[in-house]
């Protein structure tokens, strides 16, 4: 089992967290929290809110989706990103901030020498991405919240299709560190949204994404546009609208409720691919 407590605070009192036995992390007041034997650790604050995360459903249709490839490019493009960094040690600490399956700090350690957190509010899938990442360390937590991880901690955030807490990010990403984020624009899955199967993104999102993380402090670095268009059946159409947010809301969509979400078409259309992908540090903005 690969477990690295090195990357925790406790989230009662926000002191260092480490191992005091095997498959218990203590702090200095006293709170201990065990490590399951899935190698992972839930560390939610008092009064969480009762939420999930993703559910069993959705985590299926993604990984089944990502395994397809569909989104290779996408991953591709976090990869770049995430690994053109310069004077950083070596492994990277990278940390995946609702990390879902684990598909992309996989595959970004797959490229460079890392070791990874894994981190989500849905317990299935923290297991899940540990499962798929070599030398990584899981936690269920909620990114809402003041994250039970130390400052400084990650020379690499990502943060794919996810909740975004910048001030948090900020504090969690070291001097020399790159955040990267990956946000839809307007155009992506178009086809499916104008099916009425998916929820709708509005303009300007990643303006206002940069906006977000220059109010605390983290600044543009580089901006990278991924767009493409890719022929999906029915069964992908499928896994599309069951494996994201739409699918919390699949009968406002007008779908029976099952994984699927919304309305999809019955024979292969030609859906777009559009993603940003936003690189911030604590440095200046790219001019």
């Amino acid at each position: 089992m690969s477990f690295d407590s090195t990357w925790f605070r406790c989230p009662n009192c926000l002191l260092a967290l480490p191992a005091v036995d095997e498959l218990t992390l203590g702090c200095a007041t006293g709170h201990r929290f065990d490590v399951s034997r899935h190698g992972t650790v839930t560390l939610l604050p008092p009064r969480a809110p009762r939420t999930i995360g993703d559910s069993r459903d959705m985590l299926d249709a993604r990984r089944s989706l990502l395994d397809s490839g569909l989104f290779r490019p996408i991953a591709e493009a976090i990869v770049e990103s995430g690994s053109a960094r310069s004077g950083s040690r070596a492994p990277h600490r990278v940390a995946d901030l609702g990390c879902g399956t684990g598909y992309y700090a996989a595959r970004l350690a797959e490229a460079v020498p890392a070791t990874v957190l894994a981190a989500d509010r849905s317990p299935i899938a923290v297991r899940l991405a540990t499962r798929s990442i070599p030398r990584s360390t899981g936690v269920v937590l909620d990114l809402w919240q003041p994250l039970p991880i130390r400052d400084g901690a990650a020379d690499i955030v990502l943060n794919v299709f996810a909740p975004r807490n910048p001030p948090e990010f900020a504090r969690v990403l070291s001097a020399a560190g790159r955040l990267v984020v990956t946000v839809p624009t307007p155009s992506h899955l178009r086809e499916l949204r104008q099916a009425g199967a998916l929820l709708d993104i509005p303009d300007g999102k990643a303006d206002r994404v940069i906006a977000q993380f220059a109010a605390v402090g983290l600044s543009l670095q580089r901006s990278t546009s991924v767009e493409y268009g890719s022929s999906a059946d029915a069964a992908v159409q499928a896994q599309l609208a069951g494996m994201g947010p739409s699918a919390h809301h699949a009968a406002a969509l007008g779908s029976s409720g099952g994984p699927g979400g919304g309305v999809t078409a019955s024979h292969a259309i030609t859906v777009t691919i559009s993603v940003d992908v936003l690189v911030f540090g604590h440095g200046d903005a790219i001019a």
